[in-house]
């Protein structure tokens, strides 16, 4: 096969793909989650005309000379309403969040009061409707209060509390199901022999698929053998999105693509013209979509970047974008190869918001140190030209 661009990639994954079924979920349950259905208000908020300060309830008639000195004839505090009605000549003793007695129309806050038993001296005039929240005030019925597509965070759930929803009507996560490949892997704590290394695909990408918002299913590490990796792939059958790190070039050890082939995924492409991420892999089982990264982790987590992400969003609902900003260089770049780099910098962003991005020297696609240290991947298109300091480029934040 031969290697298709990046975007032809990225479109080929995405074709037809839909937003998951909704699900309801109770509130506490929610954070993260996907909202499939707009949350509107059943109620005003407040639901009636509040105090917004500790005063007392009058007619700013009655004290538009004051001072002026009020009969107290009751109380309103929050979750006991006065039950009366204010006439001229009278006040209420009023707390914060209470309700305003009828027939009030202001608030005379405490310090400008005195009081001598049931009369209460207004030291200071108030204007009609001064400290008085009205009822809708934050917001009304029938308003909507979350948009559909929006991801819930602390706030949201505060305000769905608010409006006395105790469940939320969301997307269903994608089930992500992982495989990782290869005798020379151990997991971690384990001990390595000395021609094995550590296994930290799966840990990373179950990391980054959990952020994105999936279910994880962490099938653990498959020797290089084709009927074990059958095996793992029938115990996925029921993710949306299968994700398999190495094994799956075509060298005397390498089984997945064999493996998936035989239990029925259909290979849409294989091979990429980027760097790193060569060796990239995609098919359909089905309803099932299924990824083959490379087994270098930078390599790994670049495609996983560049084609799982918008795979989550899209099943989650949420738009889907190419993500990239501007910045200009730090250091020089020497001209590219046909095909597209992504490359691991630092970011430095200034005050007026101009972007610094400058390449690490070394961009081995095992350097897991350097990745994590790096703030974005400045992407050179193919055959793009020797760039120097200042030269402007487009970047990926890395935010994973």
């Amino acid at each position: 096969m031969a290697l298709i661009p990046v975007d032809e990639a990225r479109a080929r994954i995405l074709k037809g793909v839909k937003p998951l079924p909704p699900e309801t979920v109770k509130l506490e349950h929610a954070l993260g989650r996907v909202l499939a259905k707009p949350l509107k208000a059943v109620r005003h908020q407040p639901p009636f005309d509040a105090s917004a300060m500790d005063g007392y309830a009058v007619l700013a008639a009655d004290v538009a000379n004051a001072p002026a000195t009020l009969r107290l004839i009751g109380l309103s505090a929050a979750g006991h309403a006065f039950k009366g009605r204010l006439k001229r000549g009278q006040c209420v003793r009023i707390f914060t969040g209470a309700p305003v007695p009828k027939g009030a129309d202001a608030v005379v806050i405490q310090e400008n009061t005195e009081a001598r038993g049931q009369d209460i001296t207004i030291l200071q005039p108030v204007k009609p409707e001064q400290n008085i929240r009205f009822a809708g005030l934050d917001f009304r019925k029938g308003e909507v209060l979350l948009p559909s597509g929006l991801r819930l965070g602390a706030r949201d759930i505060g305000l769905a509390a608010a409006a006395n929803a105790p469940k939320l009507t969301v997307r269903r996560r994608p089930v992500v199901a992982l495989i990782a490949t290869g005798d020379e892997l151990v997991l971690p704590g384990g001990t390595p022999r000395a021609d094995q290394i550590v296994s930290s695909n799966s840990h990373a990408l179950a990391a980054m698929a959990e952020h994105l918002g999936a279910e994880v299913i962490n099938l653990g590490i498959v020797k290089d053998d084709l009927r074990a990796t059958e095996r793992a792939i029938a115990k996925a059958a029921r993710a949306d999105i299968l994700v398999t790190t190495g094994g799956a070039s075509v060298g005397d050890h390498d089984y997945v693509q064999e493996a998936l082939k035989n239990s029925g995924v259909a290979i849409d492409f294989w091979k990429i013209a980027m760097r790193p991420g060569k060796p990239f892999m995609y098919g359909r089982r089905r309803g099932q979509h299924v990824l083959g990264l490379p087994g270098n982790p930078v390599s790994s987590l670049v495609c996983a970047r560049l084609f799982l992400k918008p795979l989550i969003d899209a099943l989650l609902g949420l738009p889907v974008g190419d993500d990239l900003v501007e910045a200009r260089l730090g250091a020089s770049m020497k001209e590219n190869d046909s095909r597209q780099d992504y490359v691991r910098a630092t970011l430095v962003e200034a005050a007026d918001g101009t972007r610094t991005a400058t390449p690490f020297n070394k961009q081995d696609s095992s350097m897991q140190r350097t990745f994590r240290e790096a703030r974005a991947l400045i992407v050179r298109p193919p055959n793009a030209k020797v760039a120097g300091p200042g030269d402007v480029v487009k970047i990926l934040r890395l935010d994973f």
